[in-house]
C-alpha cells in the first residue's frame, strides 16, 4: 500500500470514536476470516490481502492501546491534582 494511502487510512481510523473503532476491528477480523477460508479452498487470488488485513488489525489495536494509555494518564493526572488540592487546603476551626 502506498504511503499516502496508509496515511489516509490511519487518519480515517484516528477520526473514529472508540465504538466505531471497535466495530471496524470486528469487520476487519471477519474479513480476515473470509480471506483465510478462501485461501484454504484455493479461491483467493491475492494472498497479499491477508497480510494487509493483519496490518489493519494491528493499526486498530495500536490506536485502541494509545487511547487507553492516554485515558489512564489523564486519570492519574486528575487524581494527583485532586490530591494536591485537598492537601493544600487546611481545615481551620476557631
Amino acid at each position: 500500500m502506498p504511503r499516502e494511502k496508509r496515511r489516509e487510512a490511519l487518519d480515517r481510523l484516528r477520526e473514529m470514536t472508540d465504538a466505531e473503532l471497535s466495530a471496524e476491528l470486528s469487520k476487519v477480523r471477519e474479513e480476515l476470516f473470509e480471506l483465510r477460508r478462501k485461501n484454504v479452498t484455493r479461491q483467493l487470488e491475492n494472498v497479499a490481502a491477508i497480510s494487509e488485513c493483519k496490518r489493519s488489525i494491528a493499526r486498530i489495536l495500536t490506536l485502541q492501546t494509545e487511547r487507553e494509555i492516554a485515558a489512564r494518564a489523564a486519570a492519574e493526572e486528575a487524581a494527583k491534582a485532586a490530591a494536591g488540592a485537598t492537601r493544600g487546603a487546611t481545615n481551620v476551626t476557631g
